[in-house]
């Protein structure tokens, strides 16, 4: 078959909030997260230095910042930010009902 389909709201969260799609997909090399969440929401600092991810956030609902590198990123329904392999980030979400999808590769 030359696709697969998945929903987020059928996979387990891995997370509170953070609905990880690589399996559910059969992706090989891309990762898609869709991430939900309050004003309270903070995800983890990391970065992906090891593994080379390019990851892109791109914030459908909400109200979003993106700490990366020291600087912080506002970001508005709409919004996408790049980050790099190297780069260390955090994000945090500003509004109640907070979407944003995440999407890495090598």
């Amino acid at each position: 078959m030359g696709y697969d389909e998945a929903s987020y709201t059928d996979v387990e969260p891995k997370a509170p909030g953070m609905y990880f799609l690589r399996e559910a997909l059969d992706c090989a090399e891309l990762g898609v997260t869709v991430v939900e969440g309050d004003a309270d929401w903070d995800g983890m600092e990391h970065d992906h230095a090891e593994d080379g991810q390019e990851e892109v956030y791109v914030l459908l609902e909400g109200e979003a910042t993106m700490d990366v590198d020291g600087a912080s990123v506002a970001l508005a329904a709409g919004d996408a930010v790049r980050v790099d392999p190297e780069s260390s980030r955090t994000l945090s979400f500003e509004a109640d009902g907070s979407r944003m999808v995440v999407a890495g590769a090598p």
